[in-house]
């Protein structure tokens, strides 16, 4: 506060009011504060008033995830909320909804607050400008997306291998038209379950400019569409690949529309409650949003505990789970 005051000209006090939306500061004065915050990034300490600056923690971490109604986002938050409150630790948790906008406010409000750690899926292009360069020597991990322009650990799933599984799986039985369901294309997992997908496929000599591949299904609803024009195309695919969670209900419920859910076979990525229970069953590449949850909050209390190793990177293998819808023949 003290160097927003100098480069402002004014008082700490004065500076106090423009941050607080105190009356009593001329809009001249204010102009000036308001562009030395930005100039120097100040954040207001939220805690400031019941916690002193002698580095004492505030035992609270912070989690960000795409969003807590995903199922697996769902499994990762309770795995380290578990694991947090066996050490002590608050947490403090939002969704993303994966808007690079929201990222960076949401981080800033968190640093505000003073938490000890962050754990945070990425979405924005670079974390370097999410979070200052003043903060960057908190402990953060990130999950299911590795970081750029940014060291720090990650914990995230083999996302090309498991789509190159799901491609494996479905030739075995016979596919050569195949077709890929895909989560937004800004979404680095998105882009390598994509890739290992249409690679394998590659390599088995499938001519992938032929296979359809639609992308940006960031909901359950775009997903049913596209799953209706695939089927009503002049070349339906005997197959799918769909690689969220999400995408793969859109294409459930479009495959039960059309009465082809015994007709053209399904591997989704993601597994999901009572997936056993549907006829047929649904047959995953499966995350393991426990692992990844309780790993990185080993991490962050590792760091927080002042480990001091380099940042890594840790893969938690993937796991293809039979159930029949990934195992239905070529419908001719």
């Amino acid at each position: 506060m003290r160097d927003v005051a100098a480069l402002a000209g004014v008082g700490i006090k004065t500076v106090s009011r423009v941050v607080n939306e105190e009356p009593g500061v001329s809009e001249a004065k204010t102009v000036r504060v308001l562009r030395a915050v930005e100039q120097l990034n100040y954040q207001l300490d939220m805690a400031a008033g019941s916690l002193r600056r002698t580095g004492r923690r505030t035992l609270s971490i912070g989690l960000l995830l795409p969003s807590v109604a995903n199922p697996f986002s769902g499994e990762i938050h309770r795995a380290i909320e578990d694991a947090l409150a066996a050490r002590g630790l608050a947490m403090f948790a939002a969704s993303l909804d994966d808007d690079p906008e929201r990222e960076k406010a949401l981080v800033a409000a968190f640093l505000r607050r003073r938490v000890d750690g962050l754990i945070l899926t990425p979405i924005a292009k670079s974390q370097a400008h999410v979070i200052p360069e003043h903060s960057q020597d908190l402990p953060v991990v990130f999950i299911d997306r590795e970081p750029n322009g940014i060291d720090a650990d990650a914990v995230v799933s083999d996302n090309a291998t498991g789509g190159a599984r799901a491609a494996a799986h479905l030739l075995s039985h016979g596919h050569t038209r195949l077709a890929y369901l895909g989560d937004r294309t800004d979404i680095q997992t998105a882009r390598e379950r994509r890739r290992g997908f249409l690679e394998e496929l590659a390599r088995s000599g499938i001519a992938v400019s032929d296979v359809p591949a639609i992308e940006n299904l960031h909901d359950e609803e775009a997903a049913h569409r596209a799953t209706h024009e695939l089927l009503a195309s002049r070349n339906p695919p005997t197959a799918i690949f769909s690689s969220q969670n999400l995408v793969t209900f859109g294409a459930m419920r479009a495959l039960k529309e059309a009465g082809a859910s015994h007709k053209v076979a399904l591997v989704g990525f993601d597994d999901f409650a009572l997936a056993d229970m549907m006829e047929p069953g649904i047959t995953v590449i499966a995350q393991h949003p426990e692992r990844i949850g309780k790993l990185a909050a080993e991490r962050i209390l590792a760091r927080i505990d002042g480990d001091q190793s380099q940042p890594s990177t840790w893969v938690v293998p993937s796991e293809l789970i039979v159930r029949g819808s990934g195992e239905l023949p070529p419908s001719d």
